[in-house]
């Protein structure tokens, strides 16, 4: 009942209006969400920077249902780009299939994705794939693999989900591939027949499927807010011999930031994953439907960040 009260209130267009111009929700959105603009992410992006963490820019938006939608969505991840190279930022950018139009068509999504790793690939950097909800995922890969890889092998990289039971076979797949790999825990309710119910299972997962990218794969990008999971996968990359030329952990915007800051100190490489946009409101409101348990994850971070600070 929780869950579908929050997804009834995301799609409340006079709400969201309302919470566009109330004060206080726009102050604890802009902890997690870095303002409406190019230009207020890529001012968060230029303050990361200064303390040594690197960044992707999200723009805020999923599924679209009309083609024009998806092909402004592309002009806007070109002009994110255009701002990347301008501001000299170290940032690369992060793309869900279904805002270029996956839904509409493999042929309108292909053609803006390939526009905007065009660009990126003129400029030196990177294009992640997202990865959305179950009954996307081998559809993701088909595309990435079919489409696109074989033509920006150096300029994109997909997401893989550890609560996913296949990713372990995916991860194998990415590494005979030498495609780069995102892996985060994954945030969507899925059911038990595709994903791991329990969080035992889901940490087991992403502890190994880390192994076996670090000693595999191609610079992966390992997405955990978790300081058990991090402080494991350091010690085994440092008792393996591996540098930090060979991995990077990765973490939200306004999430852990000491945690962020204290892997920098530790001599690892830290990107932080940058949501902007209009679209904050129902970004939000879904990350928490999607899973409420990530309420008290904020909650938990933002009171154990105020008290680290008396």
């Amino acid at each position: 009942m929780f869950r579908s009260l929050l997804i009834w209130l995301s799609r409340q267009k006079s709400i969201f209006r309302f919470v566009r111009n109330n004060g206080f929700a726009k102050r604890f959105a802009s902890r997690f969400v870095a303002g409406e603009t190019i230009e207020t992410a890529c001012d968060a992006v230029a303050a990361l920077n200064a303390k040594g963490i690197s960044a992707t820019l999200d723009l805020l938006g999923e599924s679209v249902t009309l083609e024009a939608e998806a092909r402004d969505t592309g002009k806007m991840y070109l002009r994110v780009l255009d701002e990347i190279a301008r501001r000299k930022l170290n940032a690369n950018v992060s793309v869900k299939l279904t805002a270029l139009g996956q839904d509409i068509s493999d042929t309108v999504c292909e053609e803006i994705a390939r526009s905007i790793l065009e660009r990126a690939r003129q400029y030196g950097t990177f294009v992640r794939f997202d990865m959305e909800g179950s009954g996307y995922t081998q559809r993701t890969l088909d595309f990435f693999a079919q489409r696109i890889y074989g033509d920006f092998p150096d300029t994109v990289g997909i997401a893989l989900q550890s609560m996913m039971r296949r990713t372990a076979q995916d991860v194998a797949w990415a590494n005979e591939k030498q495609c780069r790999v995102r892996l985060c825990k994954g945030a969507y309710l899925e059911p038990a027949s595709v994903a791991f119910p329990d969080k035992q299972d889901v940490d087991r997962t992403y502890v190994e499927c880390s192994k076996a990218l670090i000693a595999h794969g191609r610079y992966p990008g390992l997405a955990t807010h978790d300081p058990a999971i991090i402080a494991e996968v350091s010690a085994w990359a440092k008792a393996s011999g591996i540098g930090a030329d060979r991995f990077e952990y990765q973490m939200l915007y306004g999430v852990r930031r000491d945690l962020q800051e204290q892997i920098v100190r530790d001599g690892w490489g830290m990107r932080v994953y940058v949501p902007f946009g209009t679209q904050w409101y129902p970004y939000l409101m879904r990350r928490l439907a999607e899973r409420p348990a990530n309420i008290w994850f904020i909650a938990g971070n933002v009171l154990r960040e105020t008290f680290r600070r008396r």
